[in-house]
């Protein structure tokens, strides 16, 4: 199944832009093996040359138009009616387009970052269902990513069916989606892909809305600064430590063969033993100079899946790395190409360097003042899907004299790293070529990108739902969006969280109308932020759009937090949405760290005397402990022996918490907390740094 969707990869050719011409012609999407949507206002563009006439036919309809000066022209069919075809797209004006294998049903947008990017082949049961998947009625548009400080008028990409030669490249989410909404309606289904690993949501929103709201607007105007200051200071950085290094004899240009410290057989016998992330300190190890670490990693043949890069992911290193994968150099950062301050060494390593079983993984530090050292949160320090905490081993390679306290006084400092995404870059890159495209809706999934600055959220993910809707045309166009699942290590005790109050702006965009919400945290993992279970993802967002969209009724959402009342020593807490009931769901014996790798962890009960998991309580003092918690009713109770007086009580306010409480229709209970004390996030915004 891999080595298709590899030869797929390279068989499969984009759709590029057209050149200037005469000729009448179309934007990619426009192409081959399209489904158009199934609405009143389906539009039809594309560029010829100014005031030429334009013809356009399908489906027993056509329209005429003239391309206006500067050669854009655009009709609009009534498709609302329309058979599903398959059809022909006609198209003519000095020249004739014909465009194949069109059908007419049903089209969502699929974006946001990695957890909607994440391909069907890389997901739990991928190969069976992969196996049984084709079905010419689904089909997915995916567009090559493009970020431009400049609006752009076309993307590239192709639309493909889903099959077992193609179907691994789909958006999982989007797919398992697009799958339940095809089968339930029984019409074809378009599901466009501009999903983008890593993003934050200012840099979807267009400049115009972002500089709309003031805080955004001098954000945008602090970050465009930094960029346009940082070539100065980082010249003036590279200037400054040449000469240093030059003054204090510490250049590097003694330089051994890396073979004898990277190489795959060399022998660590005499090497010391070093955890890392942290320093880089034992016997024989310099404080100021040159050394090397390594270790030893034994890769399965899950984690080598065509289309998914194999990404490494350090952290920040004090000092100048190269990096070494079974002897062979696959990055470096020597200081003239230190991009800032803080910076995150995070790579890819080459396809053909890539093979299952052991795999040697070495880097050379260059230190020549302060002690090195591998900063990285443990939840954040990872080969592919394998996590690099542990003994690694160190050796030095030479050794510097100790600089007195007044040189290193002196030692440059880097410049803060510039913004390598501006606002609104992706928009102009991939939505805005896509907005004359009519849609039935769109499903979202982001957000962790954002969460350092959750409470900012509240503002920036409802613009850019509204900003959307504003530039499609479309003012009540469904936005149903995915909120970000569990990750991250267990709570010990209860206490703050950014990924809960990312969680909790999610909900809070809930006021839009026409909105919808997918309740995840319930299939997230420990140690990969990439789930791999997207079915449930898939269907629980078919669900809302089927009911709210669609008016096919059925239960789309778990319990949701109404209001409390405190009873003496107990809180009781009201839901809305509980059909069927409340319901606890029984608790296993171990939780997935990563389920790729088949990594699980014991699970350790917070409350073991109560049903339900997840619930913590305070009084007065706003402490936090855990709470015993049980359903009566359509409620529940909420108490702790510790807690006389109790005032707040929070549910899966963690960033990885364990929780059980569903409804009837096996549905899960969305985090919430309430209280409104002050949230950890709310002076983090977007700014130069984030």
């Amino acid at each position: 199944m891999r080595l298709r969707c590899l030869c797929l990869l390279v068989a499969l050719s984009v759709v590029e832009p057209g050149p200037l011409s005469a000729d009448v012609r179309l934007p990619a999407i426009l192409s081959d093996h399209l489904v158009l949507c199934r609405s009143a206002a389906t539009a039809v563009w594309g560029h010829a040359d100014p005031d030429e006439s334009v013809r356009v036919a399908i489906a027993g309809q056509t329209a005429e138009t003239k391309a206006g000066a500067d050669g854009a022209w655009r009709v609009t069919l009534d498709l609302a009616k329309a058979p599903p075809g398959p059809f022909e797209l006609r198209v003519e004006g000095k020249n004739q387009l014909v465009i194949a294998d069109v059908l007419v049903g049903e089209t969502w947008l699929a974006s946001g970052q990695s957890n909607m990017e994440m391909m069907l082949a890389l997901t739990a049961e991928a190969d069976k269902e992969i196996a049984a998947s084709a079905n010419p009625n689904l089909r997915q548009f995916r567009v090559e990513k493009l970020a431009r400080p400049q609006l752009q008028d076309d993307c590239r990409g192709q639309w493909v069916a889903a099959g077992p030669e193609t179907s691994g490249m789909f958006t999982a989410v989007g797919y398992y989606f697009g799958k339940q909404v095809q089968q339930t309606l029984g019409v074809p289904v378009g599901i466009v892909n501009n999903s983008w690993g890593g993003t934050f949501s200012e840099a979807w929103t267009s400049r115009e809305a972002i500089r709309s709201v003031e805080k955004l607007r001098i954000a945008d105007d602090q970050r465009r600064q930094a960029a346009a200051d940082y070539p100065a200071q980082k010249k003036a950085y590279v200037e400054a430590m040449k000469a240093w290094l030059l003054d204090n004899e510490r250049q590097d240009d003694h330089r051994p063969s890396p073979a004898a410290f990277a190489g795959e057989d060399v022998s660590t016998e005499d090497w010391t033993t070093v955890r890392l992330p942290g320093k880089i300190a034992g016997p024989g190890l310099p404080t100021q100079g040159v050394i090397w670490i390594r270790k030893q990693i034994d890769v399965p043949a899950e984690a080598i899946v065509p289309g998914w890069d194999f990404k490494i992911l350090l952290g920040n290193i004090e000092g100048f790395e190269q990096v070494y994968w079974n002897g062979q150099k696959v990055s470096e950062t020597p200081y003239e190409r230190m991009p800032g301050a803080g910076y995150q060494r995070y790579f890819a390593i080459p396809r053909e360097q890539m093979r299952t079983g052991r795999n040697t993984l070495a880097v050379r530090i260059f230190a020549p003042a302060l002690p090195p050292v591998v900063a990285a949160a443990e939840q954040s320090f990872w080969a592919g899907p394998i996590n690099l905490v542990g003994d690694w081993q160190a050796r030095g390679e030479r050794a510097f004299p100790p600089l007195p306290a007044e040189r290193l006084a002196t030692y440059p400092q880097p410049p803060a790293r510039p913004p390598a995404m501006m606002a609104g870059d992706i928009f102009n890159g991939i939505i805005h070529p896509l907005l004359p495209f009519a849609l039935s809706g769109v499903i979202w999934y982001q957000g962790e990108s954002n969460s350092g600055r959750a409470f900012q959220y509240r503002t920036a993910f409802p613009l850019l739902i509204e900003d959307w809707r504003r530039q499609w045309g479309q003012p009540d166009l469904p936005f149903y969006f995915c909120q970000i699942t569990a990750y991250g290590p267990k709570p010990g005790a209860p206490g703050e969280s950014d990924w809960a109050e990312l969680r909790e702006a999610q909900t809070m965009t809930l006021r839009l109308p026409n909105t919808g919400q997918a309740i995840t945290i319930d299939i997230g993992e420990a140690a990969d932020a990439h789930a791999r279970r997207k079915r449930e993802v898939g269907e629980r967002l078919a669900r809302i759009a089927l009911a709210k969209h669609y008016g096919r009724g059925g239960v789309f959402s778990g319990p949701t937090y109404e209001s409390m009342t405190v009873e003496g020593d107990h809180v009781r807490i009201r839901f809305r949405d509980t059909d069927g009931g409340l319901a606890p769901r029984p608790l296993p014996a171990t939780y997935d760290v990563v389920s790729r790798l088949g990594k699980t962890a014991p699970l350790v009960r917070n409350s073991p005397g109560g049903e339900l998991e997840g619930f913590a309580i305070c009084g007065e003092d706003h402490r936090w402990v855990w709470a015993d918690a049980k359903i009566d009713g359509d409620t529940v109770l909420v108490w702790s022996s510790r807690v006389a007086k109790p005032v707040a009580v929070r549910y899966g306010w963690a960033d990885c918490p364990t929780v059980n409480l569903y409804n009837g229709a096996g549905l899960p209970a969305g985090p919430f907390r309430t209280d409104d004390f002050p949230a950890r996030t709310a002076s983090k915004e977007f700014g130069p740094g984030s």
